[in-house]
């Protein structure tokens, strides 16, 4: 059998894709990120399915879930929030299994920094202001590579969304002033992107903090920063009149 690692999407229970519902409701065994997840998800388990709640288990105790559902060749979901290759932790699992000589693959998911833009109806990479858009988050117990500081990505002038950087917004604000941004250049924060109770912040870079308190918004957000939140008009070149495709011949 092989264990599939699935993407939950970002919140919403009916963002999960169509391959990942098809393999939570065949899975014998299912082992959740229950502090994620839309707990909504598992109404989509067969009722007899086996779930484990990962919230209090170490890689070892997980490894070992896997390993027994694969000896008596039990369909096995390891169900992640948002899409499991960002930050997802699943890096450490995948080499546990093959280790074990256990097979598996990865069903994608819809990510939470998609669901922050559908929420802020924002497009991240807009013709002529931003075509790029850096994934990061600034260190915490967890230590980010040298060369990876928020203040040098800053200096591009690109997008920027931050994972897991919710309860370090002053610290956060510092290091981008100092790659080069305005204190009053546009930011906004994500709560819980398409949960019901998402909620979205506009602010500043120098506001980020206060607006974060004033909200009560300490964890389980993202935030953005960028020419994206630019609301001025830019029109893209791709359905101009005058731009010829592939399909189309553009007018004199």
């Amino acid at each position: 059998m092989t264990v599939h690692f699935v993407g939950a999407g970002p919140g919403a229970s009916d963002l999960i894709t169509l391959r990942g519902s098809r393999l939570l409701a065949a899975a014998d065994v299912i082992v959740f990120a229950g502090s994620l997840i839309n707990p909504d998800l598992l109404t989509l388990a067969r009722p007899d399915a086996a779930l484990h709640d990962s919230s209090a288990l170490a890689l070892d105790d997980i490894i070992a879930i896997l390993a027994a559902a694969e000896r008596r060749g039990a369909r096995t979901v390891r169900l992640h929030s948002g899409d499991p290759s960002l930050y997802g932790a699943i890096h450490e699992q995948m080499r546990a299994l093959d280790r074990l000589g256990i097979a598996y693959d990865v069903c994608p998911g819809v990510s939470s920094f998609s669901g922050a833009a559908a929420a802020l109806r924002i497009e991240y990479t807009v013709p002529e202001r931003t075509q790029s858009v850096v994934i990061t988050r600034l260190p915490g117990r967890t230590p980010t590579p040298a060369g990876e500081e928020a203040a040098g990505f800053a200096r591009h002038g690109s997008t920027m969304v931050f994972f897991l950087s919710t309860g370090l917004l002053d610290e956060l604000a510092s290091q981008l002033v100092a790659g080069g941004r305005a204190p009053d250049d546009p930011a906004a924060i994500v709560y819980k992107a398409t949960w019901p109770d998402e909620l979205t912040v506009r602010c500043t870079i120098a506001t980020l903090a206060d607006s974060a308190r004033a909200n009560g918004v300490k964890a389980t957000a993202l935030v953005v920063v960028g020419p994206c939140l630019d609301e001025s008009s830019t029109v893209s070149r791709l359905y101009a009149d005058s731009f010829s495709t592939g399909l189309r011949k553009g007018r004199q």
